[in-house]
């Protein structure tokens, strides 16, 4: 379902226009407005859903999918490096459009647009007991 409230929905169905590089029944992908780097472009189901929690399975495996598509296409037109391919779920871990989109992120040796995050080190008493909490 569209929410009429939602700048993403709007965004993903051409209410708002957009430099959309792709478009099918499920998605449009298109150029972040705000990009990390030329290139950067937002994946976005045309109906909403707020975050992976909510999102179906099967549109889930569709976005996995058209990601590795456009990134392997971005890569011979940009001829970039790498890639990051980012999914923010809730406040706290950086998400600040509640509409589930997935970023592509072309990168460049050396071009530091995404930070690496601090590594912490955990003794091994610390991860066996992480790994048992998280068995499922």
């Amino acid at each position: 379902m569209k929410d009429d409230n939602c700048i993403f929905c709007k965004l993903a169905n051409g209410d708002i226009p957009t430099n959309t590089i792709y478009e099918d029944a499920d998605f449009r992908v298109i150029l972040d407005a705000s990009p990390a780097t030329k290139g950067h472009v937002l994946i976005l189901p045309k109906q909403h859903y707020a975050n992976m929690f909510e999102i179906d399975d099967e549109v889930l495996a569709k976005a996995a999918k058209l990601a590795k598509k456009v990134i392997t296409h971005e890569k011979e037109v940009l001829g970039c490096d790498g890639y990051n391919v980012l999914q923010n779920n809730g406040e706290a871990a950086g998400q600040t459009v509640f509409h589930f989109h997935m970023h592509l992120i072309p990168r460049k040796a050396g071009d530091q647009a995404v930070p690496e995050w601090e590594h912490l080190s955990l003794s091994d008493d610390e991860m066996k007991e992480i790994c048992d909490k998280m068995k499922m």
